[in-house]
């Protein structure tokens, strides 16, 4: 198989990684749906077929997974010397240079996979930033067995609820690569894109309390286990939804997902309900009901939010109220793929979380414990209950306009589910400028994009030189623009190197802000750009070239 174009540019970016002799271990972040496991499949080939004595443990959390990537190293190396070990897939096979494993399956079994080259751990965010755990209590002792082991992770969601970034210390991981982002994918047509809209019925957790960061289960399930808002939930979902044809509805425990599926059912959708006791060949009759168009709809608790792609899934329920961002990005990934008879996915709020989080395009890391989170508010087209940011005058699915405020003059917010709804501005010129903040003395980037004589002049700040979120997402943001403004990142060579160069065709230190200044100011500007305004700070939200 050949890997897409951004597929062989994460690989290049991760051996650019290790040959700047960076120590530790990597974390490549990429999109539901950008094809993680062809890229670990590439490794485990090129990794075996240079240095064919390596030894590669490749470990998830779920047997699905584990199917999936064992099936992509077949297409990629049909001949791959590989053993599956996973109790619930009923393999142990070891002995093998390449490992397939179940955390549950081999965490006690260090000794019996022996010395061991490198270990991929997909759904990394789930390894725990303490000594503890199953992944864990394994590289503890893979460690001693090979100091030199090396870990790389692949996720979606680069954080853990309660404790930030998966690189903040203390943590397994100590940096991010991050080859591309869900709205170049969407752009080059490899994603669906999401709509969101508002709904009459919402769950309430009023009283509920949180435990570890996130709701209590028992007690958020008898909040929104009401037979009564049940019943009215299915009944908006089936006036919305039209001739929709593969509905995916996350709820909130078993009860819960039980309830809803029988409601849908009484009110005339065939429905299914999948939970995490499913038998494994009911499992899979129901999944095929589902997607030959037997079956219209699906309930699960906890299942189908890793592990299961159906591409032609067009609405998604969420039931299920969340202080995870990183649950919130995986229920609305499952309905990014691109489908065979709509070039969207739907997805129904009833319980908040585009709200809690905002978009899926720029979900911020959450809190530490204790820091508290804040909700992220919204605006609601009055006409077709499409989820937009508050500064869209019109809104971006049926175009009318919001009506002016009257009396108090709106706060400014933004949470429709793609972070696209704002001003779209086209762009006459732009202006690249090193900047001193006033307030904290840091040196930074400034970009002003300029329009019409009517338009305002749009500033955004880039902060490449801090440390944390804030210096991790300014680099990427910076790296994801020069691959469409300038011939010289064409190739996909560009990315800032853990020794502070942006390896480009000359070798530019990170803070020679003035080399930078000049590299983009030659670059090709964006057609038109789309932007909001948090307070008095303008937020680019979206930027095209075409």
């Amino acid at each position: 198989m050949i890997l897409r174009e951004y597929q062989r540019r994460t690989i290049d970016q991760l051996y650019a990684w290790f040959s700047a002799g960076n120590a530790g271990n990597p974390c490549i972040v990429m999109p539901t749906g950008s094809g993680k496991s062809h890229i670990v499949a590439e490794l485990c080939k090129d990794a075996l077929q240079k240095w064919p004595e390596t030894r590669i443990v490749m470990l998830t959390h779920v047997k699905e997974l584990i199917e999936q990537n064992a099936e992509k190293m077949r297409q990629h190396w049909p001949s791959a010397p590989l053993g599956i070990y996973s109790a619930g897939m009923g393999k142990r096979q070891l002995g093998e240079p390449i490992t397939f494993a179940g955390i549950q399956s081999v965490r006690d079994r260090a000794a019996e996979l022996g010395f061991v080259d490198l270990v991929i751990i997909d759904e990394c965010h789930l390894v725990s930033h303490k000594n503890q755990g199953g992944y864990r209590e394994l590289l503890g002792q893979l460690l001693l067995i090979n100091p030199n082991l090396r870990v790389i992770g692949l996720t979606a969601t680069p954080f853990r609820l309660g404790h930030g970034l998966i690189t903040d210390k203390p943590a397994i991981f100590n940096a991010l690569i991050e080859p591309i982002k869900i709205e170049e994918l969407i752009f080059k047509g490899f994603l669906a894109t999401l709509r969101s809209k508002g709904t009459k019925t919402k769950l309430d957790v009023t009283g509920v309390h949180k435990r570890g960061g996130d709701y209590i289960e028992s007690e958020l399930q008898a909040a929104v286990n009401i037979p009564k808002m049940t019943r009215e939930i299915v009944r908006e979902i089936i006036d919305i939804a039209d001739n929709r044809k593969a509905w995916l509805l996350f709820c909130t425990g078993v009860d819960h997902a039980q309830g809803v599926c029988n409601e849908l059912n009484d009110q005339g959708i065939d429905a299914a309900c999948i939970l995490g006791t499913t038998p494994k060949k009911e499992r899979e009759r129901i999944l095929t009901a589902f997607k030959s168009g037997v079956l219209r709809a699906i309930t699960n608790a906890n299942v189908l939010t890793t592990g299961f792609d159906y591409p032609d899934i067009d609405l998604i329920a969420m039931l299920r109220p969340t202080m995870s961002a990183g649950l919130y990005v995986q229920m609305a990934g499952r309905g990014m793929r691109i489908k065979s008879h709509i070039d969207h996915c739907l997805v129904l709020d009833f319980a908040g979380v585009v709200e809690t989080h905002g978009p899926i395009t720029a979900v911020h890391p959450p809190k530490k414990a204790r820091e508290g989170n804040g909700e992220v508010p919204v605006k609601e087209c009055p006409h077709c209950h499409e989820l937009c940011a508050i500064a869209a005058r019109v809104c971006p699915a049926c175009g009318e306009p919001f009506p002016e405020p009257e009396g108090v003059k709106l706060k400014l917010r933004h949470n429709d589910i793609m972070g696209r709804s704002g001003n779209e501005m086209e762009v006459t010129s732009w202006s690249w400028q090193k900047h001193v903040s006033r307030t904290s003395g840091k040196t930074m980037l400034l970009c002003k994009y300029y329009g019409l004589l009517s338009d305002p002049a749009v500033v955004e700040y880039f902060p490449i030189l801090h440390e944390g979120y804030a210096g991790e997402k300014a680099r990427r943001t910076l790296e994801c623009m020069s691959r469409f403004c300038s011939e010289d990142f064409s190739h996909g060579r560009s990315w800032f190197d853990k020794k502070g160069r942006w390896a480009s065709g000359n070798m530019i230190a990170i803070t020679d802000l003035n080399a930078i200044v000049s590299l983009m100011q030659k670059s090709q500007k964006p057609l038109k750009i789309k932007y909001t305004k948090d307070g008095k700070f303008y937020r680019i939200v979206n930027r095209s070239w075409r």
